[in-house]
């Protein structure tokens, strides 16, 4: 399926930095493993959904299990997840039902919403539409970023589209968007009046995309630029973390600078990131050299060619296969992985503990508990065994 230019999945960041969209377009689509399996999911998702809603058969979901691209990444712990996630779906459309007798579920619903962004449009994973309230459900199956659905400017953008779709044959006075990532135990549902959106989409969004899709405005760093693909060349990056600050003591930083290095620390590390991958790919793709740089051959560490032969060689002269051998116990993921989600639950729940983490440092806008605070000590009483 064709990409669009200012597609909803990346709105928050040419949202918040107009050019980017257009400064992307000069790099390759890229990929990778989590991707692919995340895909995988959606697609396993999308036929369950199917299948309890009747619109297909077994047969066709086994096909769409045994696919090239469900295939390779299924498991029973996918299946598990999948299965939770239609299964809170069909939940939802069956209270909507409840209330609005023709509710409609639409599963992998193309969103039109060309009326606010040039050429812009997306694919809902599961859209409900009745009197009343209007359902944005979006699967995220990646593990590594907790997502949320406050403000979530992707589902705002799903939500416009749909209304659009479907807004006259309902009475429908506010939209309520659900973020559900199975792998995170993370359920984030966000409220917001039709109106209130409305609004939003012509007071802020449509003029944001205007400019975006004509590549126009300044650069402007944040946490949006996570996944941009122009991060490791864009200027603004640049400027951003390699500004030096004034400093009354010539000598030392203040506590309040410490402050201001550790807000940045993680963007300027992973800006330095996709600064050397960049350097690296386009020295060994395209033969670029850098002034004061040269590509080489980097360390390696030895490795057996054939560690069976190795182990037949060394039984054969004498040595005992235990002394050779090392043995452990899967880990928990690969565990899950093996028994799946549910036998694992079973199995395995209660021989499961969860240390205590070590103290870090983090923003005061973290939802975590402070340490050492009133409210960590209660939680710890809490769990005393009496």
């Amino acid at each position: 399926m064709s990409h669009a230019i200012l597609s909803p999945s990346s709105a928050s960041r040419w949202l918040a930095c107009n050019p980017s969209a257009r400064m992307e377009e000069s790099f390759p689509d890229t990929t990778s493993e989590a991707a692919a399996e995340g895909t995988a999911a959606h697609a396993l998702g999308e036929a369950l959904l199917f299948r309890f809603e009747g619109a297909i058969s077994e047969s066709r979901l086994m096909k769409v299990i045994e696919s090239p691209e469900v295939g390779p990444f299924y498991s029973e712990t996918m299946l598990g997840y999948a299965n939770d996630y239609a299964t809170y779906v069909i939940e939802q459309f069956n209270t909507a039902k409840a209330h609005t007798s023709d509710a409609v579920l639409k599963i992998e619903q193309r969103l039109d919403i060309t009326d606010y962004v040039p050429d812009g449009f997306g694919t809902g994973d599961a859209v409900i539409i009745a009197d009343g309230v209007m359902d944005i459900i979006d699967l995220k199956y990646g593990k590594g970023v907790e997502v949320f659905a406050e403000d979530n400017k992707q589902m705002m953008l799903y939500a416009l589209g749909a209304l659009k779709e479907f807004d006259f044959m309902y009475a429908i006075q506010t939209v309520r968007m659900t973020v559900y990532q199975p792998r995170l135990d993370n359920i984030s549902v966000w409220e917001m009046s039709k109106e209130e959106l409305m609004k939003w989409a012509e007071d802020e969004l449509k003029p944001s995309a205007q400019k975006a899709f004509k590549g126009e405005g300044q650069t402007v760093t944040g946490e949006h630029c996570r996944f941009c693909k122009a991060k490791a060349v864009c200027r603004g990056q640049y400027e951003t973390n390699t500004k030096i600050a004034t400093l009354e003591d010539p000598r030392f930083i203040d506590d309040s600078q410490i402050s201001e290095i550790l807000s940045n620390a993680d963007a300027v590390i992973k800006w330095i990131s996709a600064v050397k991958e960049y350097a690296l790919r386009e020295a060994i793709d395209s033969g670029k050299q850098f002034p004061d740089y040269k590509l080489v051959e980097g360390k390696s560490n030895r490795i057996y060619a054939n560690q069976k032969t190795v182990a037949d060689t060394l039984i054969e002269n004498g040595y005992v296969e235990d002394n050779i051998y090392t043995k452990a116990i899967l880990g928990i993921t690969a565990m899950e992985k093996l028994l799946g989600k549910n036998m694992f639950n079973e199995l395995l729940s209660e021989h499961l503990i969860k240390p205590q983490g070590k103290p870090t440092l983090v923003p005061l806008s973290d939802k975590r508990t402070e340490w050492n605070s009133i409210e960590s000590a209660i939680s710890d009483f809490s769990n005393i065994q009496l």
